[in-house]
């Protein structure tokens, strides 16, 4: 398998430290609102990635925090009259629905920052000692002069980095570079006793922090969005390898950015969607395929039109499954052919390439188009005249590339309850019109199916022939 390591700038074997053990960890949200569309992408990719490590029989230990103190949050609770917990609470349970509604697996361990402040205050302590950290008037900044490989995940040097720097207003730190570990308590805020006085830690050193404890001190692979490479990630390596005098992260892996409608996203544009905006329009499972219909290191564009079409590419799969349903239900032939034998030969070699294009960095859209080939040798090679076995067996290695995927795990179900109700609204539209033929057609269409329609007072009702 080849990994691109953002931290080398090239594709590597990708190897862990411990042999079939991964330890990985990826940046959560800030809960102060829903999750946007753009966080579901990191959600959704680094979920497949797992799974895949875990179909490959390695034992995955994933980490994914929560950043439950914070400015926003703080100026939500404040505008909303509730508490800095109460605002975090409620976003951590809506990003935890829509994060299930995407079939994104729980983390094995999902921290709070306001649940590790004595381990934050430990860490900071070390760096102070070790003289990679000094404090003026209650701020504790990191010294980056005195970490001299500070710069080599984003590839920045000396000039660029402080090109893009500015020391705010009686901001007091020695270098345009250094960053805040601890900032002290302001008026109306939350804070906790430390050596330094009463405050709260800066962003960075969350995930130094919450990395090394459910973790240790070098991980295999640390994911995030790209946004999230400088500073966020060039400082959790500057802290982490300061403090713990080890290598933090082996891989480092990054998905591109989304845009909508081929801007980038942003508020002021009008064109920011939240999770939950979209899966009132578009099932969760259809996000999902859209995220890993393209490479992570590709950006993505999303747009209705593209949205529709990764839904109509969802449903070629799922009506290729429910195809192979009706023929194990419905075939008259219990017994493999000589030809059919040769056929079931076959499928090892989708799975083949299916697994190439997932352990080539992670080419979930290669992946994809596996399934797509293997959906047409199943609507070309399999019919009534098939035998029971060979649908099953066409079915299944389906089924299983798709639950690689993380798709259909939820709703495996092969009958698909959509397409029933949509041609019972057909029937219904055609007994309007008195098109008596075609409302009895779509009847024993579905009667056909298994299906038993049942007219009553209070409308149409279905129910499974063999419920």
């Amino acid at each position: 398998m080849q990994v691109y390591n953002t931290l080398t700038g090239r594709k590597e074997p990708f190897e862990p430290l411990e042999k079939n053990k991964v330890k990985m960890y990826v940046c959560g949200p800030t809960v102060y609102n829903y999750i946007h569309i753009g966080n579901a992408r990191p959600y959704i990719v680094f979920d497949a990635f797992r799974r895949y490590l875990e179909y490959k029989g390695m034992e995955v230990a994933y980490v994914q925090n929560f950043t439950d103190v914070d400015d926003k949050i703080i100026q939500k609770a404040q505008q909303e009259n509730k508490t800095m917990r109460e605002i975090a609470d409620q976003y951590i349970k809506e990003a935890f629905k829509d994060a299930d509604g995407l079939n994104v697996k729980r983390a094995t361990a999902h921290p709070r920052v306001t649940e590790e402040i004595p381990a934050i205050i430990a860490m900071i302590q070390i760096l102070m000692d070790k003289k990679y950290a000094y404090e003026v008037e209650g701020t504790v900044y990191f010294d980056t002069q005195s970490y001299q490989e500070y710069g080599k995940l984003s590839k920045k040097n000396q000039e660029e980095l402080e090109a893009g720097a500015r020391i705010a207003v009686n901001e007091q730190k020695r270098h345009p570079m250094d960053f805040v570990l601890w900032k002290p308590k302001k008026e109306g805020e939350p804070a906790w006793e430390s050596p330094w006085g009463q405050g709260r830690p800066g962003w960075h050193i969350e995930c130094s922090v919450m990395a090394k404890k459910y973790l240790g001190d070098t991980i295999d692979i640390h994911a995030g969005g790209e946004d999230l490479v400088f500073p966020h990630h060039e400082n959790e390596i500057a802290q982490s390898e300061a403090a713990n005098e080890k290598p933090f992260a082996k891989y480092w892996m990054h998905n591109r950015f989304l845009n909508v409608d081929n801007r980038k996203m942003s508020k002021s544009l009008g064109n920011f969607f939240t999770v939950r905006e979209v899966a009132q329009e578009f099932p969760y499972e259809v996000i999902r395929f859209f995220m890993l219909s393209a490479h992570y290191r590709s950006p993505i564009n999303f747009s209705r039109e593209l949205m529709e079409a990764a839904q109509n590419g969802l449903e070629r799969i799922k009506t290729s499954i429910s195809n192979m349903q009706y023929i194990i239900e419905h075939s008259n032939h219990q017994e493999l052919t000589q030809e059919e034998q040769e056929k079931i030969k076959q499928l090892p070699a989708f799975r083949k390439k299916f697994e190439e294009a997932m352990e080539d960095d992670l080419n979930t859209a290669d992946a994809i188009a596996v399934i797509f080939e293997l959906v047409k040798f199943a609507n070309t090679q399999v019919t009534l005249e098939s035998s029971q076995i060979l649908a099953k067996e066409v079915q299944q290695e389906i089924q299983s590339l798709c639950q690689i995927l993380g798709f259909f795990e939820n709703t495996m179900e092969v009958t698909l309850e959509q397409e029933i109700e949509e041609l019972i609204q057909q029937r219904e539209e055609a007994r309007k019109r008195k098109d008596w033929a075609l409302a009895d057609q779509i009847r024993d269409q579905l009667k056909a199916q298994g299906i038993l329609l049942e007219d009553t007072p209070a409308g149409v009702r279905w129910k499974r022939i063999n419920e």
